[in-house]
C-alpha cells in the first residue's frame, strides 16, 4: 500500500484539527480581556498594552525551548503538557489579585501556545505524507483562524451576566477539553512512527542544529522573517488606520470581522494548489495581494473604501493560510525536526512582532502612513525573497507535479 493511501485521517483530524481547535477559541476568548482586566487592576492604558502584548512574547521566548522539549517528550506528550500549563495560566489570570500574578499567567499561557503550536506542527510533518502535506497544514492554519475567530463571540457569550474573569474559565475549559482528546486519540502508525517512546528520538543541542542548518535560516530564515512581519502588520494597520480615519470603533470591528471571515475562505484551497503546483504558486501572489492592499490602505478615505481593501488584505493572507508551516516541514531534517522547527518558528514569531513594531514606529515618528507603506514594500520584498530560495515544488513532488509546474 502507498504512503499516499495510507494517510492518517482519524490522527490528523481528531489528533490535531479538534484540540486545535478547541484550543485556539480559549485563547480567542482570553485575548480581547487581557487588557480590560490589567485595567480593573489598576494598570494605566500602556501598561495594560504591554500585558496584552505578554502573549507574543511569551511564544517567541519559549519557540526554542519548546523544541527541545518535544524532542525529549514526544510531540503528542508535549502538547498535552502545553494544554495542562496553559490551564494554569488560565486559572491564574482568573484569580489574579494584582498585576504580577495576572502578567504570570499570561507569559505562561504565550509560553505554552508556543509549545502547543510547534509541537502539533512537528507532529502532522511527521504522520502525513508528503503529498498532502500542504493541505493537511493550510487546513491547520486555518482551523487556527476559525477557532480565535469564534473565541471572542464565545467569551462575550459567557461574559456577559457572568462577570469579565468567565472568559478566563471557560479558556480554563477549551485547554482542558483539548488536552483530553489528545490523550484519548491514539496515533495511527507503526511503533518507530510518531508514536514512538520519546527516549526513541534524536536530542541534539538546539545549538548543533542551528549551527549545521545556518544557511537554510540564512536565506530561507530571512525570506520567513519577511512573510511573517507583514502577516503580523495586517493586525494593525486596520484598527489604527480605521481610527486614523475617525471611524467609530464599533465600524472598524465590523470591518475587521468581516476581513477576517474573508481570510478563512481561502485556507483548503491554497494548500491543494501548493501540493499540486509548488510552494510559490501561492507564497508569491499571497504577499503581493498584501503588499498591494497595504499600499492602498492609506488612500482610503470612506468607510466602503475602507471596508474594501481590508477584505483584499484578508484575502491575501488567507491564500498564504499555512505556507510558512509546510515551508517549515518541507525543509525540516527527519532526525530532528522539533529542534530545527523551534529555530524556524523565532523566525515566523519574530517576523509577526516585528511588522506591528514598524507601523507603530511610522505613527510615533508622525506619520501612520509611511509605516504602512514600508509594510507594503516589504510584502513586495518578500515575495522576492520567496522567489529566490523557496523551490518551485516541494522536494518530495513526483514527475506529474514538476511537470505541472513547468519544470
Amino acid at each position: 500500500m502507498s504512503r499516499e493511501r495510507m494517510f492518517p485521517l482519524r490522527s490528523v483530524v481528531l489528533g490535531a484539527f479538534v484540540p486545535s481547535l478547541v484550543f485556539e477559541v480559549g485563547i480567542g476568548a482570553m485575548l480581547p480581556i487581557v487588557a480590560i482586566t490589567a485595567t480593573h487592576l489598576g494598570a494605566s492604558l500602556a501598561v495594560a498594552g504591554i500585558m496584552a502584548a505578554l502573549v507574543p512574547i511569551g511564544q517567541l521566548l519559549a519557540d526554542m525551548p519548546a523544541g527541545a522539549l518535544a524532542a525529549r517528550l514526544g510531540d503528542r506528550r508535549a502538547m498535552m503538557l502545553a494544554g495542562l500549563v496553559s490551564a494554569v495560566g488560565f486559572v491564574g489570570c482568573a484569580l489574579a489579585p494584582h498585576l504580577a500574578v495576572l502578567a504570570l499567567g499570561v507569559l505562561l499561557i504565550g509560553g505554552a501556545t508556543a509549545v502547543f503550536n510547534l509541537a502539533r506542527h512537528a507532529y502532522l510533518t511527521e504522520i502525513t505524507p508528503p503529498l498532502r502535506r500542504a493541505r493537511v497544514l493550510s487546513t491547520l492554519a486555518g482551523v487556527h483562524r476559525i477557532g480565535l475567530f469564534i473565541g471572542p463571540f464565545a467569551g462575550a457569550a459567557v461574559i456577559h451576566g457572568n462577570g469579565l474573569r468567565a472568559g478566563y474559565w471557560l479558556a480554563l475549559g477549551t485547554s482542558l477539553a483539548a488536552t483530553a482528546v489528545i490523550a484519548a486519540v491514539r496515533p495511527e502508525g507503526d511503533e518507530h512512527g510518531p508514536a514512538a517512546p520519546a527516549g526513541s528520538r534524536q536530542t541534539r543541542s538546539l545549538w548543533s542544529v542551528l549551527t549545521e542548518h545556518r544557511q537554510v535560516f540564512a536565506t530561507l530564515g530571512v525570506a520567513v522573517l519577511l512573510v511573517g512581519a507583514v502577516r503580523g502588520a495586517r493586525q494593525t494597520v486596520l484598527p489604527l488606520w480605521g481610527e486614523h480615519l475617525g471611524l467609530d470603533p464599533a465600524v472598524t470591528s465590523v470591518v475587521f470581522g468581516v476581513a477576517g471571515a474573508a481570510d478563512m475562505l481561502l485556507f483548503y484551497p491554497a494548500g491543494k494548489v501548493m501540493d499540486a503546483f509548488g510552494r510559490l504558486w501561492i507564497g508569491i501572489p499571497a504577499m503581493l495581494t498584501m503588499g498591494l492592499a497595504m499600499a492602498l490602505l492609506p488612500l482610503t478615505t470612506t468607510v466602503a473604501a475602507f471596508a474594501w481593501v481590508a477584505v483584499l488584505l484578508g484575502l491575501g493572507n488567507g491564500m498564504s493560510s499555512g505556507i510558512l508551516m509546510t515551508l517549515g516541514a518541507d525543509v525540516a531534517p527527519p532526525g530532528e525536526r522539533a529542534q530545527f522547527l523551534g529555530i524556524w518558528r523565532v523566525f515566523q514569531d519574530g517576523g509577526a512582532a516585528a511588522g506591528p513594531l514598524v507601523v507603530s514606529a511610522g505613527a510615533a515618528l508622525g506619520s501612520l502612513a509611511a509605516g504602512i507603506w514600508v509594510m507594503a514594500g516589504s510584502g513586495v520584498v518578500a515575495a522576492g525573497a520567496l522567489g529566490r530560495w523557496v523551490p518551485r515544488w516541494s522536494a518530495h513532488a513526483n514527475r506529474t507535479t514538476r511537470r505541472r509546474a513547468g519544470l
